[in-house]
């Protein structure tokens, strides 16, 4: 009896520290709360204590503790940082590719409406301010005067409270604001994109931390498999994706949720597969990148 008993305790031993050994070998992951964080939304919910979602303004110092062993960040920061020693983590994939939209209450407006008159866009010096005014040009659209607000939670209330406003948000804002007003006319800057011969942007992208995918490569080929069909679920499933978003409280209803999901442009693309879209982004504006594109060991390929 005394026999059976040891046995049963070593088993017990043996499955606890199975366990202890499974879950500290879990693969963490880093991600602005918000539109990227929706890639992989549903994998979230799932195992909710391997996921962080944090402050956009929080992505540098993430970069700089090095403790994550994926980063979803803007492409533009990752590069810029690995550029200038400042991070060791490499691109693995791309996981959205723009959610920015113009838009207004003013009724019959068109683009060409913006020619001499005043844009608001949010993120003075960022990617995403360029981008758009790239792709305005692309257009033959200038606008006679811009100003800049913090972000599309500033310009999404602008856009609510004057009628006459001409403004840059993004989704998911966009759609909390159509909710609350439904004659709102908005045009996608990625259509726009399509003169300059681009299909979207590389706007946030997935990173992967050198050390855990020289010691795990087979555990992180795994996971990138996982993030690839948590992102195809963005598009086929998107009562799945938005039900994980209101449960992590990355966005505050499913109605929202499931009507911004398919204006986010999220799709996955492995590093090697989007090179060339990365660097027609950087052609954009370099100076976001560093000065100009990224290294070929910035790109992450599996052994």
């Amino acid at each position: 009896m005394k026999k059976i008993l040891s046995l049963v305790l070593t088993a017990l031993l043996i499955l606890g520290l199975a366990v202890s050994v499974t879950a500290e070998d879990a693969l963490k992951l880093t991600a602005p709360s918000g539109a990227p964080a929706l890639a992989v939304a549903t994998m979230a919910a799932e195992d909710p204590d391997s996921f962080t979602f944090i402050a956009a303004d929080t992505i540098a110092a993430e970069f700089a503790k090095a403790e994550a062993d994926f980063i979803i960040a803007p492409l533009n920061a990752g590069a810029k940082l690995y550029k200038a020693g400042k991070s060791a983590y490499k691109l693995a994939a791309v996981v959205t590719w723009g959610n920015l939209y113009v838009a207004t209450q003013k009724a019959g407006f068109q683009l060409q409406d913006i020619n001499g008159a005043k844009l608001t866009l949010f993120g003075e010096n960022t990617i995403n301010a360029s981008v758009v005014l790239y792709a305005l040009k692309a257009q033959g659209i200038e606008p006679a005067e811009t100003e800049y607000l913090a972000g599309a939670a500033n310009t999404q209330a602008l856009l609510l409270s004057d009628p006459e406003a001409i403004v840059v948000t993004a989704e998911p804002a966009l759609t909390a604001a159509r909710m609350k007003n439904d004659a709102l006319t908005a045009f996608a800057v990625n259509e726009l994109l399509s003169a300059a011969g681009m299909d979207g942007y590389t706007q946030a992208a997935l990173f992967v931390k050198p050390e855990t995918a020289e010691a795990q490569p087979e555990a992180v080929a795994a996971y990138l498999k996982q993030v690839e069909e948590a992102c195809g679920k963005c598009a086929s499933d998107v009562d799945a994706v938005a039900e994980a978003a209101v449960k992590l409280e990355i966005l505050p209803n499913a109605k929202v949720a499931a009507a911004a999901i398919p204006n986010c442009s999220i799709r996955y693309a492995a590093a090697a597969d989007a090179k060339a879209d990365v660097e027609k982004t950087v052609a954009v504006d370099p100076a976001q990148f560093g000065g100009d594109v990224p290294a070929d060991d910035f790109y992450y390929e599996a052994k």
